[in-house]
């Protein structure tokens, strides 16, 4: 049966082997091998940098509110170009 790792877990392990500790001295204490240690460690430094980017964050209620008012102005406006006969482009 497989041992399933917590993300922090393993974040945690690869950092201790990263700051010097003997890495097969920290696999024998996490009952780990070194194989899955290094996959572990290549993974987190191909991915590390993603810490540093910017989450893009949704638009809160107010911003919302204001995109749907211009919006509903802009419906309202071409519905009476139509109405007049007006073409839009």
């Amino acid at each position: 049966m497989r041992r399933k790792w917590d993300p922090r877990v393993k974040a945690k392990i690869v950092l201790e082997g990263l700051t010097g500790r003997c890495v097969n001295e920290l696999c024998r204490s996490h009952e780990l091998r070194p194989g899955q240690y290094y996959k572990w460690r290549e993974h987190f430094l191909k991915n590390c940098h993603l810490l540093f980017e910017r989450e893009k964050r949704a638009p809160d209620k107010a911003e919302l509110a204001i995109e749907n008012e211009k919006l509903k102005r802009l419906v309202g406006e071409l519905t009476l170009e139509l109405n007049n006969g007006r073409s839009i482009r």
